[in-house]
């Protein structure tokens, strides 16, 4: 299970704590049910800024050579603007920048929308977790094989010497 105190940073979450009945609508409105990870996750702390700040990437990026930087992570409710059904929530993304329609837009990246991590449902099975890049086309590239691989793969973006 996440440990909360590790994923995100010092600041508040975003959302009350998750309730059955909050999860049920989120997950009827977005068509998809959400990963047990995250949501025992926004049961502690309703998303908020991560505490480690990229990811890394098996091929270059808009953002750097060999990794990502990562943000915010989506709450999962509806109140806040950056949870799941928000007023800048996973349907935002792809009405008003055209992201592609591939599951749920879950965290924001320092680009300031210019690259988004979604939970790819276009496979059977559980969602992989990637990066969708658009500055290179809505290039999508695979992160992770699940949210909490995704979670615990997260680094401090100071150990990469950043060249931009």
């Amino acid at each position: 299970m996440l440990d909360p105190t590790t994923v995100f940073d010092r600041s508040g979450p975003l959302e009350d704590p998750l309730t059955d009945e909050v999860l049920q609508v989120v997950e009827a409105q977005l068509g998809h049910k959400l990963p047990t990870a995250y949501v025992d996750l926004a049961r502690r702390h309703n998303g908020g800024s991560f505490a480690r700040d990229a990811h890394p990437a098996p091929s270059p990026t808009s953002w750097a050579e060999e990794h990502i930087g990562v943000d915010i992570l989506a709450a999962i409710g509806h109140t806040a603007p950056f949870s799941l059904c928000g007023e800048l929530g996973s349907a935002f993304w792809v009405a008003e920048w055209g992201y592609p329609d591939i599951g749920i837009y879950i965290a924001d990246c320092p680009s300031a929308g210019h690259d988004m991590i979604a939970l790819d449902y276009r496979s059977p099975g559980s969602p992989t977790v990637v990066h969708v890049d658009q500055e290179r086309d809505y290039q999508i590239t695979a992160l992770a094989p699940d949210f909490e691989t995704f979670v615990t793969g997260l680094v401090y973006e100071s150990t990469y010497e950043f060249d931009k």
